[in-house]
């Protein structure tokens, strides 16, 4: 099928090309010509330009030339989880909760299906001529940052905090945006924010992020590492803050010796808006904008989001760098665009043939709620509280969160045609003879419980009480001063206290209180876990977040999602936030007691492991195979979460307690049983050694498999554990 394709779009490059110049009877010149490669194309477009012109389309707002045919252009765009910011588009649940499905085949689907809307809105808007903010094809996601500490508010925009599932779940979205034809990028990924970037955000136009190396091959990179080299990434966003000291946008280390050099990347990196300011007025390591200009591009930030670069005419005046620098930077964001198909013709380029009714289709919004109805995670379940029965005589819904629309969308959202909020949709749900009352009851950190909400519970046969926080108040610099929030981030994890004086008086009224948590990060919720017999993680769940909570909570669906994120007691258990060593941080350092681990996720049936298969011994080096049975022993069908973690038990240098190296989500019905293979490369062995080289070392590995980490499962799951010898002299990994 890719060769059809690829011959197909030969031909009609040849008769374009024929035509055009039979039509002018003048020469084609080379960058016109689709027949020609596209770096023989790009040369001959930059040995036509002006300094000033080449200048001009290094900024994220590039005005149209005019004598040499190229069309405005904005860079910036988001896809974060549906087609951000430009009217109408399909919102899938926030990223977090994407990475709450561990699906990587749903990621690949859903991000398959975003690319598809920001191709249809594209070539809809530059059909009228519409060439503004958020109207283009690079799309400035995913965020891969890892969430390190549940303060962060831009936590809910990443994939977690492990760099194992952060990893695989990036490439597949990478992969999705990007396509696989074999001359267009479908649409152009950008991986963000490079590097050791996680808050805090009042802090970050200046901030220093410290860590030793090993934190940083180990745990900040594998992601940014995975999205280049395996799912071929071709844009890279480099951040606000310093690491180490360098601007990370004027890195060397980053920019220059890890993702060039290291990694190959032949991409363009593009700076966070107005990290280029941040370099003199910021971090103050120059005292210019032309300084901060000239250091960027010579280093590889070849895109300015801001108009700093507009400097880059008197940084070349003043001999700071040289119009041959600024070509190698103009060079790799002309062939991006030439990659898109922007200077060909649209019937060469199948994806401009994408229809604008494919954006917020049918089919698009029933994997909206596929994917919130697998990101719900069941956190507790006790005496089988849930499902609930739909033809119950009376249900009160409270909390401040049930009927806000804005909780479904999270932040860098699209705006859907049709929300339903988790109150719409158990109303929706229950039998007609069933009555469902509301109360919001509290706000969401200021004023207290309402008389009003206590007396509905009491005359109810349930109570579903919708709370937690909201992109309101966690997110990206936010003017937040409330108690326990600042600037976007939290200062304390825990439920706001109103909510929790209102979950009490609910429970005191002996109604059993179902507990649904909306957030983007980890709530420490001690009290409710102590005192209520369920409750259930929804994040922001998109725009059927609704219809998916009720399908959960009546048992239409059986839960599987599973955390993320380690949710934690109380700060108390977390080193300062600024701190960005990973020492006392995530499920691979952290060794206290969480109050639900990372992994953790209950179902309404239960699953068998059996038949472990491992080599007792195996080469260092070597590929290892690992097979388990899982066996549905409820009584109703479901999806289990299957989990692989290693433990290096002999390493000579530190390590993680434990790290996921593997994970497959599975359905099975009643009694049905399936055998998972998982395949152990010689990287998911290694660790970081005294030299900071990357290489597996022999000696005893602990290999668990199950449904949650080794110590930590749910009743409804188990776990597996043997050892394996590695044996042999130490292998150094490439």
């Amino acid at each position: 099928m890719r060769l059809t394709k690829f011959l197909a779009a030969v031909i009609l490059s040849v008769i374009f090309s024929l035509s055009l110049a039979a039509q002018t009877n003048q020469p084609l010149p080379k960058y016109k010509n689709p027949r020609l490669p596209v770096d023989e194309r790009v040369s001959d477009l930059i040995s036509r330009m002006t300094l000033e012109e080449k200048v001009s389309q290094m900024i994220d707002r590039a005005p149209a030339i005019q004598r040499l045919d190229i069309p405005a252009y904005n860079w910036w765009n988001e896809s974060l989880h549906g087609v951000a910011r430009a009217g109408l588009a399909t919102v899938f649940p926030q990223a977090i909760g994407l990475a709450a499905t561990w699906d990587t085949d749903l990621m690949l689907r859903v991000a398959d299906v975003i690319s598809t809307e920001a191709r249809a809105k594209h070539h809809e808007a530059a059909r009228s001529g519409d060439y503004g903010r958020y109207k283009g094809l690079t799309m400035w996601s995913p965020n891969i940052n890892i969430f390190r500490d549940p303060r962060w508010g831009r936590g809910q925009e990443t994939y977690g905090e492990d760099p194992y599932l952060t990893a695989r779940m990036g490439v597949q979205f990478v992969k999705g945006l990007q396509g696989n034809d074999p001359k267009y990028y479908k649409v152009i990924s950008t991986p963000k924010h490079y590097a050791v970037h996680s808050g805090p955000e009042p802090e970050r136009h200046r901030f220093d992020a410290v860590t030793d190396q090993r934190d940083l091959y180990d745990t900040y990179l594998p992601a940014f590492e995975a999205c280049v080299k395996e799912a071929g990434a071709d844009s890279v966003m480099c951040a606000y803050n310093r690491y180490m000291g360098e601007a990370c946008c004027a890195s060397d280390t980053l920019l220059r010796r890890l993702l060039r050099e290291d990694w190959r990347f032949n991409g363009y990196v593009v700076s966070d808006c107005g990290a280029i300011s941040d370099i003199y007025a910021g971090h103050k390591l120059v005292k210019t904008e032309a300084e901060a200009s000239a250091m960027a591009v010579k280093i590889g930030t070849d895109l300015s989001c801001g108009q700093e670069y507009k400097s880059l005419i008197e940084a070349v005046k003043r001999g700071l760098i040289s119009e041959a620098e600024i070509d190698v930077s103009l060079r790799r964001l002309l062939a991006a665009r030439f990659k898109l198909g922007m200077f060909d013709p649209p019937e060469m380029v199948a994806f401009a043939r994408i229809p604008i009714s494919e954006n917020d289709s049918p089919a698009h919004r029933q994997l909206a709620l596929e994917a919130a109805r697998r990101s719900i995670v069941l956190l507790k379940n006790d005496g089988g509280m849930l499902p609930l029965k739909r033809d119950l005589k009376k249900i009160a819904v409270i909390g401040p969160t049930a009927a806000d629309p804005l909780v479904l969308l999270g932040n860098y959202n699209g705006t859907p045609s049709r929300a339903v909020t988790l109150l719409e949709g158990i109303k929706n749900k229950v039998a007609p003879q069933t009555t469902v009352v509301y109360e919001q009851g509290c706000d969401l950190v200021e004023a207290g419980p309402t008389n009003k909400a206590v007396a509905l519970a009491a005359e109810s046969d349930v109570v579903i009480f919708v709370g937690g926080i909201t992109p309101r108040l966690e997110g990206e610099e936010m003017n937040v001063g409330l108690e326990g929030f600042r600037g976007g981030d939290r200062t304390d994890i825990r439920l706001p206290k109103v909510q929790e004086e209102l979950l009490k008086a609910l429970a005191a009224t002996g109604k059993p209180v179902v507990l649904v948590l909306t957030s983007g990060s980890a709530l420490a919720i001690n009290w409710a876990n102590e005192h209520l017999p369920a409750i259930m993680q929804t994040w922001y769940p998109g725009e059927e977040g609704g219809t998916a909570l009720a399908d959960v909570l009546f048992g239409d669906t059986n839960p599987a999602g599973r955390l993320p994120v380690t949710f934690y007691k109380s700060i108390e258990q977390l080193p300062p936030f600024e701190d960005y060593r990973m020492a006392g941080r995530t499920y691979r350092y952290f060794t206290g007691e969480p109050l639900y681990p990372f992994g953790y996720g209950l179902s309404y049936t239960r699953f068998a492991y059996s038949n472990l298969s491992v080599p007792k011994r195996a080469r260092a080096g070597a590929t290892v195979t690992v097979k388990v049975r899982v066996t549905n022993t409820g009584k109703v069908a479901g999806d289990e979460v299957v989990q692989l973690y290693v433990k290096d038990l002999q390493a000579t240098v530190p390590v993680p307690l434990r790290a996921l190296q593997g994970f497959k989500r599975i359905h099975l019905r009643p009694g049905e049983s399936q055998v998972v293979t998982f395949t152990l490369t010689p990287r998911q062995w290694s660790l970081v050694d005294q030299q900071f080289k990357r290489v597996v070392e022999p000696g005893d590995f602990e290999i668990t498999v199950g449904g949650a980490q080794p110590g930590a499962q749910p009743s409804s799951t188990q776990v597996l554990t043997t050892k394996v010898t590695l044996t042999g002299a130490v292998f150094a990994i490439k």
